[in-house]
């Protein structure tokens, strides 16, 4: 019997015929712990475990959905004190310090075995010291979201490079508009720019030895190359004025209102643009454009599952994980009527959405460089706080940049 203690906004609605996974009479109680909060993917979350307990008539199945921003702060107290069964996090560094105190279950095995095919390209995302800690259910791709019609107005195509970038940003303040709206009150926004500058103007590989704290924030000449790139889009006002004190949905109206023409920002925007009224003639997406000749490096944050180390029913957990990375559970929960993103398992099946296409052409042709978890989950969460930080001053405050990579360079010190 499924039992949610959060009130189900919906149910997604699986046959329990598309998967069966090889566990095969699972009983007790499975506790799954989400912070999938916003109405979407709890309905996603209740949806899988209704029809997990479904397939499982032995199995009562328990779901306790927390608020996003407040599951940070609660779930290591969770993994620790009675703790669930499964938890829903991120990849990457994210998911270090619950790693390191011995908190999520090895799940290695599964993965050696046969029993998760179609992950692999985010295989590297799940590993830390050469083992595996969950799975990954979803990800999305980033990029520029722009305004097609006023790109046609004013006679603009998708750049394909940065200076490309900078003349269309030109012509767009000529129009008496900002190039980018970007609320950046809760400094992650700056940190896409950032990520994004960097894997272009040095690399993928040069953007990850940065992460895992290789790279000196004050003496390698590559990191200043970044902000010198950055510096030429905010000495031309590319940026709307006192983002600093707007969060990304309310920088969105300079977007609507026509006043900035383009957002970078992950695909999870598009479904505020459509209910602002726009339709896909009105608003369309381009890849990051090339600074010099390195290969493509991208943005895919990816949301997962694992099984706490203090798990009362491993053996249903074990099933519950392999059961959501099947491709038809994949294909479902991600189609444009579920998550709207894009599945990882390389066997499901893209929704029909202008948008999931694209992001999966891009992700799975043009990001030749590699695939990043984006800056708070690729660096530790001491450096990513910093890093922010210094990133929105920067921002704002140009001209502090020897101060504000003195103070990350200090942190990366301490911290690695």
């Amino acid at each position: 019997m499924l039992k949610t203690f959060a009130r189900a906004a919906g149910a997604l609605v699986l046959t329990t015929a598309l998967v069966q996974p090889a566990y095969a009479e699972l009983s007790g109680t499975l506790r799954i712990m989400s912070d999938m909060s916003n109405p979407a993917p709890r309905a996603i979350i209740e949806g899988l475990a209704a029809d997990f307990d479904a397939m499982h008539p032995d199995l009562t199945v328990e779901v306790d959905v927390v608020d996003r921003e407040a599951w940070k702060s609660q779930i290591r107290n969770a993994l620790t004190a009675d703790a669930p069964d499964v938890i829903n996090w991120y990849a990457a560094n994210r998911m270090g310090p619950y790693v390191r105190a011995g908190l999520f279950e090895d799940i290695s095995d599964m993965w050696d075995n046969g029993d998760l095919t179609g992950l692999d390209s985010v295989k590297g995302a799940m590993t830390m010291d050469g083992k595996q800690w969950g799975v990954p259910y979803t990800y999305y791709q980033w990029g520029i979201y722009y305004r097609e019609d006023i790109f046609d107005e004013l006679g603009l195509t998708e750049p394909a490079t940065f200076e490309e970038e900078i003349a269309n940003c030109q012509k767009i303040l000529d129009s008496g508009r900002k190039c980018y709206t970007i609320g950046t009150k809760f400094l992650w926004t700056a940190g896409g720019w950032f990520d994004y500058l960097n894997m272009r103007t040095n690399g993928f590989d040069h953007h990850m030895a940065l992460a895992r704290g290789e790279l000196s924030w004050t003496e390698d000449e590559g990191v200043r190359a970044t902000f010198a790139n950055w510096r030429k889009l905010i000495d031309m006002g590319a940026f709307i004025d006192d983002h600093q004190t707007y969060s990304w949905q309310e920088a969105l109206p300079f977007f609507v209102k026509g006043e900035a023409t383009a957002y970078l920002m992950g695909n999870f925007v598009v479904p505020h643009l459509r209910e602002a009224g726009f339709t896909d003639d009105q608003i369309d997406f381009y890849q990051f454009p090339k600074i010099g000749d390195h290969p493509m490096g991208e943005d895919a944050p990816t949301d997962t599952f694992h099984i706490a180390a203090n798990a009362k029913n491993k053996e249903a957990a074990r099933a519950f994980l392999q059961y959501v990375t099947s491709p038809e559970v994949q294909t479902k929960i991600n189609a444009a009527d579920g998550l709207g993103q894009l599945p990882v398992n390389s066997n499901a099946t893209v929704g029909d959405d202008e948008f999931l296409q694209q992001g999966f052409v891009m992700l799975s042709q043009n990001a030749t460089g590699g695939i990043a978890q984006f800056f708070d989950r690729d660096f530790p969460a001491e450096m990513a706080k910093t890093g922010m930080e210094g990133l929105q001053e920067f921002m704002v405050f140009p001209d502090n940049l020897d101060d504000i990579l003195e103070r990350l360079e200090f942190t990366r010190q301490d911290v690695y």
